[in-house]
């Protein structure tokens, strides 16, 4: 009698050596054991040493690795159906040949199958060689998940563990005609049918690897081929999930990957007529699914240009997505409670994007931080008085009035490292903001030139110099920067009670004042000294 093998792994190879050798020791190394295993690999056509690995493999394990050779079909999709007619597991686990297994992979992912009856098993990969993987769904183990509710959409390769009843039950395959991205249509109806999802985030299963030479097919297909298989794969999402929040969920995903990076800098470059046809063919996928929810929830920059694209506008597309490579975000235009990114087009009515595109709704910690360049810093001294005085180019135009610096205690917490600064909770309370501003537009349209002259308080203090700005109703700390910028020399005043202050940059590279007594008693001295007196008027009394 034929056995059953718990899990099927399928591995689809076209010219991955070396990177095949490492991927199969992982496969036949697992810690579930032959017993239970089977691979079948697909040699698609190979003109490098893969066919021939492949067959050494299976001639040392027969009883495990089944090899079947086939002319190239141009993509993953074909010898992937292939493996899955031959398939006789209870799962069927997709690996790439360029990737590898955790030893205890299978065996921790069928075990959980069957624990939690999951249709779908994901387990953690990583990235190597700067592959990037993104890790939100990765939080913890967790037995019952939602595609609609979760990191999921971001994470929709087929490397996962597939109950192949469910596999044959809906007739889930690969498009063949789908270059690019093949793997989404079969990984997200197997997530929309599948009883329960389980998430297992306790050990490394899954070692994605970035060839050096970067031929990934991900990283080779061109523009146009993303841009139609993508518009592919949402079609197909759509003919699944009824329009709503659950189709938003999954689509976003689409918005924020595959189709934001068809605007990114390598754009402006492209042929006048590949430009026009992207926005031609974005025009028509915003239309029919990027919902006023999806818009608003889309940040700024990414939203003002698909509001550039669908509207056909390509030179102002082109102008924005070049300005910002060369010179960065333009300053935010604030008014009242709102804050705007006047891109290209922002009011043009021959453009016709009202102000809801252009509207900065989502947190604006980081461009507000790169924006906030310090010009000049020094020491103001009259008399007993000595004050910082510094000159800030801040991105903001408009109404500028709520910007202002202060010196703060106590450092920034670690989660505003990334981001270099953070949205000040809603009941902190700013710092004391005491001194004289001014504010002049900058001459060359950058934002706004901010000055400021602090006076310094005497006593032991580290304070910390920080831009405080309101946009849209919430209220921004950015740490200034020096930037290599000269520090002026430490500064002596006071005649009471002598004082010395220094300006300088931290290990982050901000700007902090330090302020010290020249001389203070230290706290028992002169407690000792009558001590130590009083014992020699003993002696001598003696």
């Amino acid at each position: 009698m034929a056995r059953t093998p718990d899990v099927t792994v399928v591995v689809a190879v076209h010219n991955t050596m070396p990177y095949l050798t490492a991927c199969l020791n992982s496969l036949v190394g697992q810690s579930i054991g032959p017993q239970r295993l089977e691979v079948i690999a697909v040699d698609d056509g190979s003109t490098d040493d893969s066919g021939d690995e492949l067959d050494r493999f299976a001639e040392r394990y027969p009883d495990v690795l089944t090899v079947v050779h086939q002319p190239n079909a141009g993509g993953p999709a074909a010898p992937s159906n292939r493996a899955l007619e031959l398939a006789t597991g209870r799962f069927v686990y997709f690996v790439g040949a360029d990737d590898h297994l955790g030893e205890e992979a299978l065996e921790r992912m069928v075990a959980c199958a069957d624990a939690h009856e999951s249709d779908v098993v994901i387990g953690k990969m990583v990235g190597t060689n700067g592959r990037y993987v993104h890790q939100k769904l990765y939080s913890g183990n967790r037995p019952d998940i939602s595609l609609y509710d979760s990191a999921l959409p971001f994470t929709l390769a087929n490397t996962k563990l597939f109950r192949r009843e469910l596999v044959e039950k809906y007739g889930l395959r690969f498009p063949e005609d789908l270059p690019v991205g093949s793997d989404q249509p079969f990984t997200i109806e197997a997530c929309v049918r599948a009883r329960r999802i389980s998430v297992l985030s306790d050990y490394t299963y899954y070692y994605a690897v970035k060839r050096g030479d970067a031929s990934n097919i991900t990283y080779r297909a061109d523009h146009l081929s993303r841009l139609r298989c993508t518009a592919r794969i949402m079609e197909h999402t759509a003919g699944l999930i009824p329009a709503g929040p659950r189709r938003d969920a999954v689509l976003k995903r689409h918005f924020q990957w595959e189709l934001s990076k068809l605007l990114l800098d390598d754009f402006p470059a492209l042929p006048l007529a590949t430009r026009r046809e992207i926005c031609e063919g974005l025009a028509a996928l915003l239309d029919t699914y990027f919902t006023d929810g999806l818009r608003d929830a889309t940040g700024v920059k990414r939203r003002v240009r698909f509001g550039l694209a669908r509207q056909g506008a390509v030179e102002e597309l082109t102008r924005a997505i070049a300005d910002e490579a060369e010179h960065g975000a333009p300053p935010f235009l604030l008014e009242g409670d709102r804050a705007f990114a006047p891109y290209p087009g922002f009011r043009d009515a021959g453009i016709g994007l009202d102000d809801r595109w252009y509207e900065a709704r989502e947190s604006v910690t980081g461009r507000l931080a790169a924006g906030t360049k310090l010009e000049s810093v020094g020491w103001e001294q009259e008399g007993d008085e000595v004050a910082l005085a510094l000159r800030l180019r801040v991105g903001i135009t408009g109404d500028t009035s709520s910007a202002v610096v202060a010196l703060a205690q106590g450092a920034l917490p670690k989660s505003a490292d990334k981001a270099a600064g953070r949205k000040l909770p809603e009941h902190a309370p700013r710092p004391k903001v005491a001194g004289a501003f001014t504010r002049e537009p900058a001459e060359d349209s950058t934002g706004t030139l901010l000055g400021a002259r602090i006076p310094v308080e005497p006593g032991r203090a580290k304070r910390g110099v920080r831009l405080y700005v309101d946009v849209a109703g919430t209220t921004y700390e950015i740490p200034v920067r020096t930037d290599g910028l000269p520090i002026p020399l430490a500064r002596r005043w006071g005649r009471a009670t002598p004082h010395r202050v220094a300006a300088n940059s931290n290990p982050k590279g901000r700007l902090v004042v330090t302020t010290a007594p020249l001389w203070e008693p230290k706290p028992g001295v002169g407690t000792r000294l009558r001590r130590t007196l009083s014992r020699l008027k003993r002696k001598v009394s003696r």
